[in-house]
């Protein structure tokens, strides 16, 4: 598999505190009950709205992300969704709680836990691999039986979603959409995409639980303690706890560690189909290459990614983050299946 790897420490382009409009930050003041003093600006992931560490004159710290309503309406109804599910996760699990939101100036802000910790290394350390593994282990036992309070939430679910914004390989077979570039052991193997992605739909609605929905490295932390916390929680959706697994392990990767195994025991994965890592890989292999299109041409970053300015403030290494992604579940594929 690949091993080009986006830098999941340095991908975020957002404003900084002293950015933001002084309505929103008198807000937000107000709100916390201090002047601020400090704030460390996130410097992972790939959206542009406003987050960071905030630590006020009295010693308190949180996590507070905003979106502008108006240009980033899309962000300001994720955290939204966040703050509404945070609240409801069961207690005890390895997750930042919600504090507060408010709309100021035209913005829209949630204040969260603000959590002492970092971005997993890569390749996978054994022993960070392990905690994050164990980690979600525990998060997908206590999400298997749905609790109420999250159900009433109308949650999507992962099998609607699969066929209305997941499933891509049948988009490019049909002509609808164009082909992405592939390594040879997947030129000529179309006609396996499509059939292997089409299960998930079906193997999706058979489960019973809750998954994160967007399970990243970058949506992960390790505290000091070394243990694995899980952010970002704005796509839970009913559905199987190996997609999750699935998902977390194509974007990063493991020098001589047998991912295979590594899935195979995971109890996430205890009870799926027997072709569920195929399926899911050939999925997401489509999912990510067709949002990265072509090799963009707008410049270059400094860390070598190719930058592709974005009106909504997305990350300009989004593109290569989907590109890497994409060749990693197509590469283990490829592996599993025996493509040459």
């Amino acid at each position: 598999m690949s091993a080009t790897l986006p830098p999941y420490h340095r991908t975020a382009v957002r404003p900084d505190w002293r950015d933001l409009p002084d309505d929103l930050r008198q807000a937000v003041t107000a709100r916390l009950g201090a002047t601020v003093v400090t704030a460390r600006t996130a410097t992972a992931g790939f959206t542009g709205g406003f987050a960071a560490v905030l630590e006020t004159a009295t010693g308190e710290r949180i996590f507070v992300k905003a979106a502008d309503l108006a240009r980033q309406r899309h962000l300001a109804d994720w955290y939204a969704r966040e703050l509404a599910v945070l609240d409801r996760l069961p207690a005890g699990l390895p997750v930042p709680r919600p504090h507060w939101a408010l709309a100021a100036a035209g913005w829209y802000a949630v204040g969260l836990d603000a959590l002492d910790g970092r971005t997993p290394r890569l390749p996978w350390e054994p022993a960070e691999l392990t905690a994050v593994l164990d980690g979600y282990a525990e998060v997908a036992a206590a999400l298997a039986a749905p609790p109420p309070a999250l159900t009433g939430l109308g949650l999507p679910r992962l099998a609607d979603l699969a066929r209305t914004d997941i499933l891509w390989w049948g988009e490019v077979a049909a002509g609808r959409e164009p082909v992405p570039p592939l390594p040879p052991p997947a030129r000529h193997r179309l006609p396996e995409l499509v059939a292997l992605e089409s299960r998930l739909p079906g193997y999706a609605a058979a489960a019973s639980g809750l998954v994160h929905g967007d399970l990243r490295v970058d949506n992960v932390l390790l505290d000091p303690a070394g243990r694995a916390w899980f952010c970002d929680w704005n796509w839970l959706c009913h559905g199987p706890a190996w997609f999750d697994l699935a998902g977390l392990l194509i974007t990063g990767y493991a020098a001589g560690v047998d991912l295979d195994a590594v899935f195979a025991t995971h109890p996430a994965a205890a009870g799926a189909p027997p072709d569920a890592l195929d399926v899911t890989l050939a999925a997401l292999a489509g999912y990510y290459l067709t949002a990265a299109g072509p090799p963009p041409v707008a410049g270059t970053s400094p860390g070598g990614q190719v930058a592709v300015p974005d009106p909504a403030g997305a990350s300009p290494l989004l593109w290569a983050h989907r590109r890497f992604s994409g060749e990693q579940a197509l590469g283990w594929l490829a592996a599993r299946q025996g493509w040459r």
